[in-house]
């Protein structure tokens, strides 16, 4: 790595990243079973289409893959490629929904968004689709996981 001088920046990384609607994916190594991924997205940013200020939100997205999974780095880019445009809430996230089962076709996909505070108002948005006939298997409680050990 070059040596940074005194009031000199360094030359920026190339190719620099950008922000791309673009979602990759690759195989899931493990469709012979169910399993839940969950993305966190703590600073999500897009305008308001009324004022053009930013909006910013919180999102968690679950998903149970198929075939496919949705990769890290794309799904980054993906969420940037918003930061410039003006949509509702309610269409954002339902976008983010549409995209996601377009490019992996999961069998299922839940994206909360946690909008934060404009107007004195939050809102919360949650949309979710999951493969026809496709339903979870039932939770397993074990027993004594909790518990305390036996006295002795």
């Amino acid at each position: 790595m070059p040596r940074k001088k005194l009031n000199e920046r360094l030359p920026r990384a190339l190719p620099p990243s950008a922000p791309s609607k673009d979602l990759q994916v690759f195989p899931n190594p493990a469709p012979q079973r169910d399993y839940a991924i969950r993305f966190d997205v703590p600073e999500f940013t897009c305008l308001c289409p009324l004022t053009g200020q930013p909006d910013f939100a919180h999102f968690t997205i679950e998903i149970v893959p198929d075939k496919l999974c949705v990769e890290l780095k794309s799904l980054k880019m993906y969420f940037w490629a918003f930061r410039n445009e003006g949509a509702f809430h309610e269409k954002v996230t339902n976008t983010i929904c549409d995209d996601l089962v377009r490019a992996i076709a999961p069998r299922f996909v839940r994206i909360h968004a946690d909008w934060y505070v404009r107007g004195g108002i939050r809102t919360f948005v949650t949309a979710e689709q999951r493969q026809k006939g496709w339903k979870p298997q039932p939770r397993v409680e074990l027993a004594g996981l909790a518990a305390a050990p036996p006295a002795a």
